[in-house]
């Protein structure tokens, strides 16, 4: 947790402009909560190199979604998607019964359950696509803004100091 921490800290010492800044850290944002699950360091990353931002503004920015914030942050995606959608159900009925590693394995083993799992789970997976693509685009704008107040107040601050 220091290690975000400090780094949070960092970027108010990065010689750019406040929109800069705040840019690259909403770019960081808006990849932490989009869906793409496994790829959003890759992919913020990528975003501030396209536009020439600080990639490590960038990474503190994704990192607003990390292990003590992915459950929250993906149960209210997957809620409000389900909302906007008008799911009632997103998770498919389960034999808790008949679960164990060998079930498992046969699921996993054979194609066509491996399909029919999909399908099963394509409301689950709907809804947080919906939600996580309705969360991340105004939390980003949020950001951009918040950040950039931030680093303009604590700039101001340090350079009359």
């Amino acid at each position: 947790m220091a290690f975000f921490r400090d780094k949070f800290r960092a970027i108010f010492q990065i010689k750019e402009t406040p929109h800069k800044i705040a840019l690259a850290f909403a770019f960081g944002v808006f990849m932490g909560i989009s869906p793409f699950l496994g790829l959003h360091y890759v992919g913020g990353i990528a975003l501030a190199w396209l536009f020439r931002l600080n990639k490590l503004v960038a990474f503190v920015g994704i990192s607003v979604n990390n292990p003590w914030t992915l459950v929250p942050i993906c149960s209210g995606a997957v809620w409000l998607g389900a909302k906007v959608l008008g799911l009632k159900q997103v998770l498919p009925e389960v034999d808790w019964k008949s679960i164990s590693m060998v079930a498992i394995v046969n699921r996993f083993s054979d194609l066509d359950n491996c399909i029919l799992m999909v399908k099963q789970m394509m409301p689950l997976i709907s809804a947080f696509f919906v939600g996580s693509f309705i969360l991340c685009i105004p939390f980003s704008i949020l950001s951009y803004f918040v950040i950039k107040e931030v680093i303009k107040k604590y700039r101001k601050e340090h350079d009359t100091a």
